[in-house]
C-alpha cells in the first residue's frame, strides 16, 4: 500500500484525491492546504462527497508534522511554484518522493528540483505537463520537427483566467521539444519558437502547435475537457515514482524516448499491400 499526501486542495487537488481514494494500492493519510484555508481540520471527505476517510487535512506550515505522523511515501504537489521551492528542503531532509504537477518554474527554480532530488532517498518526478495526451502531443511535435525542419512552428496556450504563470509550463516545453528536435537535425533555432498566450474564462487548458510551409500547414492539439486528465497523469506519476530515487519527467513515465528511438531506427512498413 502506497501512503499519499497531497500538497494543494484546490480543484485540481480534490479531483485528483477523488481518483487516488479508489486505487486499491493506494491510501491518502493527508492532504494540505494554504495556511488561512477554512478547509483546514476538516476530512477530505467533506469536500469529495466521501464518507469520512480518516484524513485530514493541514496547512502549508504543518508539512513537517504531517510526515512525522503519517510517513507518505509519496507527496503529491500541485500547490504553487514558491510553496514548491520553499518545501524542497523538507522533502530532502526525510527523503522523500515527490511528483510536482505545479507550474511557474524559473530556470533557476528547475535546478533547484533537480539538485533536490539527487538527495539520498529523494525521488522527484517533474510534471508540470502531466496529462498523457498532452505528452503523446509532445512526442509527435518532436518527430514532426525533425521531419518538417524547413516549416514554421508556432505554439499556442489557453487556459482560464486565473491561471498566473504567462506561457504556460507545457507550451514552453513543447516549444523546447520542437527547438531540441530541429537542433538535432542541422536548425539553428535560438530559442525563436514563438508562443501565444490566451487567459479567458474557465479554459482548463489548450495547447496548439502550427507547423506552417508555404503551400501548406498541420496543426496539433492538447485540449483537456476535465481535471480528471490531471488526476490521471497524476495516478500514473505516483505508481511510478514511488520505488525510485533521482529525478523524472513525463517522457520517463511513459517511456517516450524509446518509442522515439524505435520511429527512427526501424524502417516503416508501408499500409498497403504491395504487388
Amino acid at each position: 500500500m502506497t501512503k499519499v499526501c497531497l500538497i494543494g486542495f484546490g480543484r485540481t487537488g480534490m479531483e485528483i484525491a477523488r481518483v487516488l481514494y479508489n486505487q486499491p494500492d493506494i491510501k491518502i493519510v493527508a492532504a494540505i492546504c494554504s495556511d488561512f484555508s477554512s478547509k483546514a481540520g476538516k476530512d477530505i471527505g467533506e469536500f469529495l462527497g466521501f464518507p469520512n476517510t480518516g484524513a485530514k487535512i493541514y496547512t502549508a506550515s504543518q508539512l513537517k508534522t504531517v510526515i512525522e505522523k503519517h510517513d507518505p511515501d509519496v507527496l503529491v504537489d500541485f500547490s504553487n511554484s514558491k510553496a514548491t521551492i520553499r518545501n524542497l528542503k523538507i522533502i530532502a531532509d526525510y527523503g522523500k518522493k515527490l511528483v510536482i504537477g505545479t507550474t511557474g518554474f524559473s530556470d533557476t527554480d528547475i535546478l533547484r528540483i533537480k539538485a533536490t532530488a539527487r538527495k539520498p532517498g529523494v525521488g522527484i518526478l517533474f510534471a508540470p505537463n502531466i496529462t498523457l495526451g498532452v505528452n503523446v502531443m509532445m512526442l509527435l511535435s518532436n518527430i514532426a520537427a525533425r521531419i518538417l525542419n524547413d516549416y514554421d512552428f508556432e505554439v499556442s496556450e489557453a487556459h482560464h483566467k486565473h491561471k498566473k504563470d504567462v506561457p504556460s509550463g507545457t507550451a514552453l516545453k513543447i516549444a523546447r521539444e520542437v527547438e531540441s528536435s530541429l537542433e538535432a537535425v542541422g536548425v539553428e533555432t535560438n530559442g525563436s519558437i514563438p508562443i501565444h498566450a490566451t487567459r479567458a474564462g474557465g479554459i482548463i487548458g489548450r495547447h496548439s502547435l502550427m507547423i506552417a510551409g508555404e503551400d501548406d500547414k498541420i496543426e496539433i492539439v492538447h485540449e483537456s475537457f476535465s481535471r480528471k486528465a490531471f488526476a490521471a497523469g497524476a495516478l500514473r506519476g505516483v505508481r511510478f515514482i514511488r520505488n525510485r530515487t533521482g529525478y523524472y519527467e513525463m517522457r520517463d513515465v511513459l517511456d517516450l524516448e524509446k518509442v522515439l528511438a524505435s520511429y527512427f531506427d526501424e524502417p516503416l512498413k508501408p499500409a498497403y499491400a504491395e504487388g
